[in-house]
């Protein structure tokens, strides 16, 4: 066994699958063995999620970081078969929906003989119209609907996703300082390692979001909802979370650890000296 299908059996999945199902796969298992979910006075049990949570994150990463020509090629087959099922149904389609061509006569039988040059053109071909229409497609999609894991850039500064329905969604890594992220969904979101710095999250949705080492620094959290969010060793700094919620009553539902708070604007409007 490879060390790939390994990792991929610690996620619970098929070797070879997509980098969307990895990451749902690990959201799923970090959150149930999630050390702060189990009993803390069982010893055994907070050990073994440790050591559990360990081997998914060396999982997850491994599996993210898999040689390009592995990823492209399992892209390939994911376009084979929606092109298959695309061919299928437009053939079915065709063929049961459409109404009957009356026979054509001798002198339109030999017309039609010898077809146009054009017709023959290799990008007059289904694949080649579908492939187009499909990147083009791509291409044309909204930031509120366009998969993160499909963007190439990782310098997504200043972008303007005020609303956006983003949850469960991987920016791990990516610029976007300040960007417009008011009243966005980035619930469950992966936003490890991202550069917010500046950013407007005023009122946004970050319920048990992974802010592990994120950059907040002078963020707008003001009004966000962080109740369940990790943000373990992010840098805070003059960030403002005046109004934001953090838990319920005086029980804080917001991991902390190694955060840097210096200058932050509490939610009671106080600052964290």
């Amino acid at each position: 066994m490879s060390d790939f299908d390994r990792y991929y059996r610690v996620l619970g999945l098929k070797p070879g699958s997509s980098l969307e199902e990895v990451n749902q796969a690990y959201r799923q298992l970090a959150f149930q063995w999630h050390p702060d979910r189990l009993p803390k006075d069982d010893l055994t049990l907070q050990a073994e999620a440790q050591e559990k949570l360990k081997a998914l994150n060396q999982a997850r990463d491994q599996l993210r970081s898999r040689p390009l020509h592995v990823q492209a090629r399992a892209e390939r087959h994911a376009d084979r078969d929606a092109y298959r099922d695309y061919a299928a149904r437009e053939h079915s389609r065709s063929y049961y929906d459409q109404p009957p061509h009356p026979k054509p006569s001798p002198a339109q039988a030999s017309s039609q003989a010898a077809p146009s040059r054009s017709a023959q053109s290799p990008a007059a071909s289904p694949r080649s119209s579908v492939n187009q229409s499909a990147n083009f497609a791509s291409w044309q999609q909204s930031p509120q609907s366009a998969p993160a894991s499909r963007r190439s850039t990782t310098d997504l500064s200043g972008t303007d996703w005020q609303g956006a329905d983003l949850r469960e969604q991987d920016f791990s890594g990516r610029n976007l300082s300040q960007a417009n992220l008011s009243h966005a969904n980035l619930s469950d979101a992966f936003l490890h390692k991202v550069n917010l710095s500046h950013a407007n999250l005023a009122s946004a949705n970050l319920f048990r979001a992974n802010l592990l080492q994120a950059d907040l620094r002078h963020a707008n959290l003001q009004g966000a909802n962080l109740i369940g969010a990790d943000l373990s060793g992010a840098d805070l700094s003059g960030a403002d979370l005046q109004g934001a919620k953090m838990g319920f009553s005086d029980r804080i539902m917001v991991k902390l650890t190694g955060a840097i708070l210096t200058g932050m604007i509490m939610p009671n409007g106080s600052v964290h000296s």
